[in-house]
């Protein structure tokens, strides 16, 4: 798969002219190999973040060349956000939680937990390791985890994310099994610096693809 995160620092007053925007980004749900896409709003910021997953760099890459351009115009967002931040590139590891992946568990989330992470010089071989055998056992065991991806997005920069049931099954994880699962991961060896997201999904930006 292909993943891509958006970021974008909206202007003040203009929540609401991004989100009717956002809205309009349905019209890709018939474009071939696209997986899903969510987002919503940071409650410690208020920047618009949105999680987008695609078949493979060949169904994204047509996206962007054939459709894109038009959708965006169409969205009308542009006036709406002060700064923008795209990055994409491909799935290294999918994490199996209680829902089939990848599309049933994009339909069924409410929330997404992301860790954007920069990664020590050396240390992606043991990161993606301890991605692969502690957390992602670890959050799959945990309830209300559905499913999970870490996508790479440049040389040292890899983002985690996971798609949860609620919040409350995100504060239980957090309270009972992350401390352990961190402790465990020894996470300062591998990373050296992380932007952590809990993210309430907003129901109207989810696209799901119309083709079977």
């Amino acid at each position: 798969m292909w993943g891509k995160w958006i970021d974008c620092r909206v202007r003040p007053g203009a929540h609401g002219t991004f989100s009717a925007g956002q809205r309009r980004w349905a019209a890709l749900a018939d474009q071939t190999g696209l997986v899903g896409q969510v987002g919503g709003w940071s409650h410690t910021d208020g920047r618009a973040l949105v999680l987008a997953l695609w078949a493979d760099e060949e169904a994204y890459g047509r996206f962007m060349r054939e459709r894109h351009d038009a959708v965006a115009t169409e969205a009308a967002q542009h006036n709406s956000w002060s700064s923008i931040q795209v990055a994409a590139g491909p799935v290294a590891l999918t994490m199996p939680g209680s829902a089939p992946f990848p599309t049933n568990a994009l339909k069924h989330a409410t929330l997404l937990r992301a860790a954007d992470c920069v990664l020590r010089p050396g240390r992606t071989g043991h990161f993606l390791e301890v991605q692969r055998e502690v957390w992602a056992p670890g959050m799959a065991a945990a309830g209300g985890m559905l499913a999970g991806t870490v996508t790479r997005l440049a040389a040292d920069r890899y983002l985690v994310t996971t798609l949860w049931t609620s919040a409350e099954a995100h504060a239980a994880y957090t309270a009972d099994a992350l401390p352990a699962l961190r402790a465990r991961a020894d996470v300062p060896a591998d990373v050296e610096s992380l932007t952590g997201h809990v993210l309430p999904l907003e129901p109207s930006w989810q696209v799901l693809p119309s083709r079977t």
